[in-house]
Formats: structure tokens, C-alpha cells, sequence
């Protein structure tokens, strides 16, 4: 209820539900938020939010928010005191680890901890309590192959390039909405006001989708491609480049070692062949070819739709090769880096990355980064053996819903001798656990963006205060972290030193970052700096940084890893120019008022038209003699999903796609408007064996399915 003697006050922060890290002014009177709108004066999103913004007054008032700590009894969950809950957690892991080892507790994290900096600041190091191969995260249901090929070519697995829309002329983009997405992996708020700008001074931006998106439907030209091929696309526009003599890589010819040996192999690669695989004509690569390799400033970006299948890796791969062998990585305009204030790549606390140094008990997927493929986890509880999983801890995340064979994941859960949830929401996952422990909320803790302002298109910093106070009774996810970590470490017989704050790290990362005093930089930068700065402060646009920026060494730009040769070679192996009519394909999407599946709890993120339905071609639907609305069966190797079919021309025959994130129709779940809007799960009809068998990345798109009538 509103305090009518409060007085009104107002509050800046960034927006942290999705990359786009929006620039927000909310009004406030005591504990009542009475308005959320952009702050113009972002220097950032420029006055841009969407819908989600607004929801994050639904997440602080929302009902159904765990605010204490809960356990599951045979009478059903009750409420813990925190220290209780902290000791049951501490000696329910620990009786794990005297019993089968550290391999025997698993941990998964999800999504949302990227969004919230006391999940990275403090997260890994409660983790590392416990000494387990079996870490798994969202990574290797997203962005793997871009984390890993910045590894092998760039010397660390942060140095993902950014396209630089505000001065690129040519922006060639592959399975990847950023208008409903604001991007990912490039943080690109007000894209809309972007792109119109490149387009009035003369730019291009070509998509290809197996959809006709919202993106498709402002870019200048927009081309069906189908799910999976994309790799036999790029490797037609390379070997356009190079047979024409049209590569031109400028200064990156310096410090590069490999190009010649990576372009022969794809140059033995028949043209014809990869256009008949990929769906797209040899006169449209050849144009499209000439057109980016012309631009006085280009840039390729491939996202979700690229990633997430079995060539994913691969596709990566050849889209740093697009921008190098034109010259247009490290060129504004181009691909290019970013010096963020806070520097997780120059930094003494830096994780360049890791690749191998161990493989999953069962089917023997590779390591990155310390952590294996999710798509692993499931068997790693069912296979019985040395090593397996008997407990799990999940953070943030909803697995059940978000990989693949979430059906079987779902039955895995179920046999686990113990799990704590770190989560605010008894969803399809958490549901499982024996103890949840809800931290607070995005509004109730402060907040500094580490990841995306490495991913965006202009260098800013903003810090964000709490808008609200911690309540007494509730605790910050740092705070659970350190109490869960000491009392861990306590019972394994192990000693932990003093850890500071977050918000002590952000302020020491700040003087040591590249516009500290510490660098000398006129700036000064530091925590005291940035909260006299509510709108936050802008760094400059973004500045070719190479060689000096690569971590490789020697700091040459690796153009050739042994692992995409031989996988290019396995590729060209499989092309066989034919590519079967026969089936369908099924691809996911998203919705700009939705992200993965931990915002279908606000009423005015879910209202309006339904939009969990399978859309299909018209004339797929008539060849099955089925009609607009009618609810069918979709079934892969894994499973089958019972929904109402939508047709749409939007949509590339052969092709039917479901959004992410839905199925909240399983019990025991406590998400009253989620289950009143509760979908099927496209990840029920995912198959945890359709892989990335580089990196062992989750195919989510491609994924072979048959529709009939329900």
C-alpha cells in the first residue's frame, strides 16, 4: 500500500533482466514503485527500455517470491531459519562427499547469474568449495562455441568480438533476433534507433533466418536459410573471397598465423554443393560474397540460431574468418573489441579459459572453462558406476526447462539423494530440491554489470545502488554463498580466508581497470566516482586494440585451431550437396517480453495474444491435412508435446518453431500466473544426444520432429 506521508523520490539504475543493461528511472514513494521509464540520459540505451523493465516492479511484489528459506518435509514445504538451513545444507553435502567424493556432487548455474554480480563475484568460490569435475551451467545450452573459439584464436574466452552497428555499413547477421532481443552477446539496447541510423546513412543489414522475425521484417533484405546449414553458407562466401582475390585483411595480415591454411581447406569445398545444402543459390553467395568483402565497413554476427546446432562451433568459426580475411575485425566498423572499466581479461584474477583437461564419465564430452556439457548431466545421475552424481546444487536456473530432454532431467532430479536450490521461485526445477534458499531481489541489492559491459557496443559504466533496502530476514546471494561456503569448508575439514564484498571488488577492479588511477587514466575511476555518476559515464566508442588486446602467445590471431580443421574436414566429409525434403525441422524463438523461462510470472509479461503455439507453414499444414488452430502431437526421438498449431508464412517450409522457456504444467510448482499460462517445453522434444560434437554444446535448433494431428 502507498505511504501517503512518503515522500516521492527518484531512483537511476540499469535495467538487469536481459543484456541490454537499459538505463531506468523508477519513482518511488516509501515501498511502492509508482512508475518505471528510461532515463534518457543512459549513455548507453539512449532513453530505450522494453516491457521487461517494467516487470521488475511485478518480481519485487510478486506473491509467489520465496523470501525465506523453505525444506521439503513428508507434510509438504516449511519454513527454515536461515542458520538451520545453512548447517542442513552443509551437513547434507558433506555426508555426500565423506561417502562417494567430490565428483558425487554436481553443481548447475543458470542464466540469471550473469545478470546479478554477486553471482559472479562470489559464486565460483562457494562453489570451489567442494572439489568436483562435475560442473555444469547455461554455457553449453548458449554461447559455448562463441566462448571457445575466442579462446583458441584470441587467447581468452571473454575476447568476443562486438559488431560496431554505430559505424558499420554492411551488418550481415545470422540466427539472431536482436529486435526482440536488444542483442546477445552484444549488448545493443535501442537497436531499432540503430539500425535506422545505419540505414539512413546508406547501410545494409542482411538476415538469415529460417524465420521471417520481427528483425527480418525491418532488415533491407532478409533470406530463408535452412536450420543447421549455416555453416555450408559461410563457407560459400570465403570461398567466394579468396577464388576472387577479394580478402584484403590489412594490418591483421601482421600478427595472423593460419588464414592460407584455413582458406585452402575451405577453397577445396564445391560451391555448388554447399548452396544445395544450405538452400541458398550460388549467384546469391557470389553477390552477397562481393558485397561484404566491398563495404568500407562490415560485420558478421551469428547468435542463438547459429550456436545451438550441430555445426554451431564451426559456424563460429568461419564468421571470424568473414571478418578477418576482409579486414574488418579490429576496424571501426567492424568486429571489434571492447575495454570495459572493469577488465576481466586484463586482470589478475583472469580465466582465459581451459579445453579438455577432463571429459564426462559416461559419454566422454570435453571440459571448458571447468565445466562440461549440460547435456551430460542427466546420465551423469542415472548411470550408476564411481562418480556419479547423488547430489546437486542449482543456482539460478531452471534446467528442467532450458535443456535438452528436460523430461528425462526432470526424472533424473527425482532420484538424487539431496539438492539445494539457490532460488527466489519454486519452479520446475527447484521443485526437486530438498532446501531452497531464495536470495533477494534484482531491486533489493546493488548492482554492476561485469559481463555485458564487455559485450557491448560502446564502452559505459553505470552503477546501480539498491532501491529498496535488504529486509532484515533476508539475505543477498553473496551473503549465502560465504555463510554456505564457510560452514562447507568447516565440515570437509578446510580453511577459507576472509573474501571482500562485491561491491569492494568492483571498486578495486575499477582503480586497476583501464580508466583507474591506478592505470593514471584523468578519469580516476572508482566506486565513489560511478555512484556520483547515477546515469553513468560514458567511455568512448569502441578502438582497435590489436595485437596488443590478443592473449595468445606471441599475440598472434590463430586463424587455423587443429579442432575446426578436422572438423571442417568431417564436414566437408558429410557434404554431400543433397539435402533430404523429407521431415521437419524445429527451431525455438523468443519474445521481447520474455527471457528463457524466469519471467512468466508477471501478469503484464504474459497478457495479450497466447504465444506459446507451434508455428508451420501453410503448406506444410495442408500436406497434413491439417488446420490453422487445431491442437497436434509434435514428436522427436526423446518425446512428444501436445499443442495448437498457428499457420504462418513467417515461417520457411519445412521448418516449425516453439519459444523457449514454457511448460509450467508440471506440479508441485509455485507460479500461479506461470501455470495459468503454462505452454509446452520445446525442450521436452530437444535431444540431450544431438550435439556439437566439437564442444559438446546442446543442438537446439535443427531438431528433427514429426507433426500430426492430436
Amino acid at each position: 500500500m502507498t505511504d501517503s506521508h512518503a515522500a516521492e523520490r527518484i531512483h537511476h539504475r540499469a535495467c538487469n533482466l536481459c543484456e541490454a543493461i537499459c538505463g531506468l528511472e523508477i519513482r518511488v514513494a516509501g515501498n511502492e514503485i509508482l512508475s518505471i521509464r528510461p532515463d534518457d540520459a543512459d549513455p548507453l540505451s539512449h532513453g530505450h527500455i522494453c516491457p521487461k523493465a517494467v516487470a521488475l516492479k511485478d518480481l519485487y511484489e510478486d506473491g509467489d517470491r520465496l523470501r525465506k528459506p523453505i525444506r521439503r518435509t513428508s507434510d509438504g514445504w516449511v519454513e527454515m531459519e536461515w542458520d538451520a538451513a545453512f548447517d542442513l545444507v552443509a551437513a547434507k553435502l558433506g555426508d555426500v562427499v565423506e561417502q562417494h567424493g567430490g565428483d558425487a556432487v554436481a553443481n548447475y548455474l543458470g542464466n540469471p547469474t550473469v545478470h546479478n554480480y554477486g553471482g559472479l563475484t562470489h559464486g565460483p568460490r562457494f562453489l570451489s568449495t567442494i572439489k568436483t569435475k562435475n560442473r555444469f551451467s547455461a554455457t553449453s545450452v548458449d554461447q559455448l562455441p562463441h566462448q571457445l573459439l575466442a579462446y583458441w584464436m584470441y587467447g581468452h574466452q571473454l575476447m568476443v568480438p562486438i559488431a560496431d552497428i554505430d559505424r558499420c555499413d554492411y551488418l550481415l547477421v545470422l540466427g539472431a533476433n536482436p529486435m526482440a532481443s536488444n542483442g546477445s552477446l552484444m549488448t545493443v539496447p535501442a537497436f531499432p534507433k540503430r539500425l535506422k541510423a545505419m540505414q539512413a546513412r546508406g547501410g545494409k543489414m542482411l538476415l538469415l533466418d529460417p524465420r521471417r522475425t520481427e528483425t527480418a521484417e525491418v532488415a533491407d533484405e532478409h533470406l530463408f536459410i535452412r536450420p543447421g546449414t549455416d555453416a555450408a553458407f559461410l563457407a560459400g562466401l570465403l570461398k567466394v573471397i579468396d577464388k576472387e582475390n577479394l580478402g584484403n585483411p590489412g594490418k591483421l595480415a601482421d600478427f595472423e598465423d593460419g588464414l592460407e591454411v584455413a582458406l585452402a581447406d575451405i577453397g577445396a569445398l564445391k560451391l555448388e554443393a554447399l548452396a544445395a545444402h544450405c538452400g541458398i543459390p550460388v549467384p546469391t553467395i557470389e553477390r552477397i560474397a562481393r558485397e561484404f568483402a566491398a563495404a568500407p565497413r562490415a560485420a558478421a554476427y551469428g547468435r542463438m540460431g547459429v550456436s545451438t546446432q550441430a555445426r554451431g562451433t564451426l559456424c563460429q568459426w568461419l564468421i571470424q574468418l568473414l571478418n578477418i580475411v576482409t579486414g574488418n575485425l579490429d576496424r571501426e566498423g567492424g568486429a571489434m573489441f571492447t575495454r570495459p572499466a572493469v577488465d576481466l581479461i586484463d586482470n589478475p584474477t583472469s580465466k582465459p579459459g581451459s579445453f579438455g583437461r577432463w571429459k564426462s564419465r559416461v559419454r566422454g564430452l570435453p571440459e571448458f572453462g571447468g565445466e562440461l556439457p549440460v547435456a551430460a548431466l542427466a546420465e551423469e545421475i542415472l548411470n550408476e558406476g564411481e562418480g556419479q552424481v547423488r547430489a546437486l546444487i542449482t543456482v539460478a536456473g531452471n534446467p528442467v526447462l532450458s535443456t535438452p530432454n528436460g523430461a528425462q532431467l526432470d526424472r533424473a532430479l527425482d532420484s538424487l539423494a539431496f539438492m539445494v536450490s539457490i532460488d527466489f521461485y519454486l519452479n520446475e526445477t527447484t521443485r526437486h530440491a530438498d532446501v531452497i534458499l531464495p536470495p533477494t531481489c534484482a531491486l533489493e541489492h546493488d548492482h554492476y554489470d561485469l559481463i555485458f559491459h564487455a559485450f557491448a557496443v560502446r564502452n559505459t559504466a553505470r552503477y546501480s545502488e539498491a532501491l529498496f533496502e535488504r529486509p532484515a530476514d533476508a539475505r543477498h546471494d553473496w551473503e549465502i554463498f560465504e555463510a554456505l561456503g564457510d560452514r562447507i569448508a568447516a565440515r570437509l575439514g578446510a580453511k577459507r580466508a576472509p573474501h571482500p564484498r562485491p561491491d569492494q571488488i568492483i571498486d578495486m577492479g575499477l582503480k586497476i581497470g583501464p580508466y583507474g588511477g591506478m592505470k593514471k587514466h584523468p578519469l580516476n575511476l572508482s566506486l565513489a566516482a560511478l555512484k556520483a555518476a547515477p546515469h553513468g559515464i560514458d567511455l568512448g566508442a569502441l578502438e582497435p586494440c590489436l595485437p596488443a588486446r590478443l592473449q595468445t602467445k606471441g599475440k598472434f590471431l590463430l586463424c587455423a585451431p587443429p579442432e575446426m580443421i578436422a572438423e571442417l574436414a568431417d564436414f566437408a566429409a558429410h557434404l554431400s550437396g543433397q539435402h533430404s525434403e523429407a521431415g521437419l525441422s524445429l527451431i525455438g524463438r523468443r519474445h521481447v517480453r520474455s527471457n528463457n523461462s524466469w519471467m512468466h510470472n508477471s501478469q503484464r509479461l504474459v497478457k495479450g495474444p497466447v504465444r506459446n503455439r507451434l508455428l508451420m507453414h501453410p503448406a506444410d499444414l495442408a500436406a497434413r491435412g491439417l488446420l490453422d488452430g487445431a491442437k497436434v502431437r509434435v514428436a522427436s526421438r526423446v518425446g512428444a508435446v501436445e499443442i495448437e498449431v498457428e499457420s504462418s508464412d513467417s515461417m520457411m517450409p519445412g521448418v516449425v518453431s516453439l519459444p523457449h522457456g514454457w511448460g509450467h504444467d508440471r506440479a508441485g510448482t509455485r507460479m500461479g500466473i506461470a501455470e495459468a499460462h503454462a505452454g509446452v517445453s520445446p525442450n521436452d522434444l530437444t535431444d540431450e544426444l544431438l550435439i556439437d560434437p566439437v564442444c559438446g554444446n546442446a543442438a537446439l535448433n535443427g531438431v528433427p520432429v514429426t507433426v500430426a494431428a492430436a
